[in-house]
């Protein structure tokens, strides 16, 4: 999805005219390192990285080519016409002769921007400092260059193994999530599945005697509307993250409901992993995310070391969900706080701490939670009490034995 946002590391609004300058004064500048993120080979992100070289130059700022792959794409080489290209590196490797980006090369230049293509590629053996090069990237923005690149889905390593056993082809170039969200815009560049398949069947992706395999499995149109969706899944977790970050940085007092986020309070009271387990299914329904608050009250009355604890959050962690442990005596104030803090949209808690709800110094707390969860927008759900079978207790003898 194209971003026409701001574009630049390192420029300024001095072409801004004046009337302009106070809002744009207001727009926060894109960080040193951009990454244009596709589905699959051939949706374009070559294509977006070269032209965001030439408007960043257009600009007056100092871009270089510090390697682009064009696989013979006409329309991509035209696009590296009028940038400058650093030299590449000529490695004898096992009788041929093979081309590497030249590192430090790169470095001497040491322009504003550099444009490197295909983040997850491995460099030729004894070609350089590092193996991989993303490593080569993590050294050029640590001299102070910026950098803008490309990287498919399929090379993320939490991701790669999903790939080859859905295409059943080979992953051998991966990346660390990590390093892809180190990137400060990760821009996802889209292609419909069908477009896809006739940009390959044009001859614009792979070469002729590659067209047929290919349209037969990676680029069978189910590997392609899933590939899709990994994507977009990845750049919509970066955005909510950022949006977040966003949030709590300008202590923003408005819920912003882009995605149901739930949140529920659990206790040591027993039956309490049957609350967990509810909001857990809940929460898959809705695609949401799940956080699991702990609040320990310091209150001897209370139990606060108690094993259930250790059991519910192994069990928040066997489903995915997120543990969170909070020192506060005030448990309303503690679990409003979380859930603005985090942009909750739905509070869940069990009919089941009926009791313990009522015990604090402040007043009935689920009573509080209601009211103030309220005046923020946040939902609050009383998930009722579904006893285990086990949990009715025996008859004594005395009424078994004499009626």
């Amino acid at each position: 999805m194209r971003d026409n946002g701001p574009e630049g590391a390192g420029e300024g609004v001095s072409d801004v005219a004046p009337a302009e300058r106070d809002v744009a004064g207001e727009v926060e500048q894109v960080g040193p390192f951009r990454i244009y993120l596709g589905a699959a080979p051939g949706v374009g992100k070559t294509y977006a990285m070269l032209s965001e070289g030439h408007r960043r130059l257009a600009r007056g700022t100092d871009v270089v080519a510090g390697f682009v792959e064009s696989y013979g794409r006409p329309h991509t080489e035209e696009l590296i016409n009028g940038l400058e290209i650093i030299p590449r590196m000529v490695v004898d490797y096992r009788g041929r002769r093979l081309q590497e980006m030249d590192l430090d090369a790169v470095l001497r230049r040491h322009p504003d921007v550099a444009l490197i293509d295909e983040l997850a590629h491995t460099n030729v053996p004894g070609s350089g400092r590092h193996e991989k090069r993303w490593q080569d990237v993590l050294d050029i923005l640590g001299a102070g260059i910026s950098v803008i690149t490309t990287v498919n889905i399929e090379h993320l390593e939490s991701i790669a193994d999903a790939v080859e056993h859905m295409t059943g082809t080979k992953v051998r170039e991966r990346i660390p999530d990590s390093v892809v969200r180190k990137a400060d815009q990760v821009e996802l560049i889209d292609s419909s599945p069908e477009q896809l398949r006739r940009r390959l069947l044009h001859g614009n992706i792979y070469p002729k005697d590659r067209i047929p395999q290919a349209l037969t499995h990676f680029f069978r149109t189910d590997n392609l509307i899933a590939l899709r969706e990994l994507a977009l899944r990845f750049v919509a977790d970066e955005s909510d993250e950022e949006l977040l970050e966003h949030l709590q940085r300008h202590q923003s007092q408005v819920l912003w409901e882009t995605t149901e986020r739930i949140m529920t309070a659990v206790t040591a009271e027993p039956g309490t992993d049957v609350l967990l387990r509810r909001a857990a299914r809940i929460a898959f329904r809705l695609k949401a995310d799940l956080d699991v608050v702990h609040v320990n009250i310091g209150d001897a009355t209370l139990p606060t070391d108690d094993p259930s604890i250790d059991g519910l959050r192994e069990l928040a962690a066997g489903l995915g969900a997120r543990w969170h442990e909070i020192e506060d005596d005030d448990v309303a104030r503690a679990l409003v706080s979380f859930a603005r803090e985090h942009q909750i949209t739905q509070i869940m808690i069990g009919s089941i701490q009926r009791n313990w709800w009522h015990m604090a110094d402040g007043g009935p707390i689920l009573r509080r939670v209601i009211h103030e969860a309220d005046a923020f927008g946040i939902d609050v759900h009383l998930i009722a009490r579904r006893d285990p079978p086990h949990a009715k207790a025996p008859e004594s003898s005395e009424n078994s034995s004499h009626g």
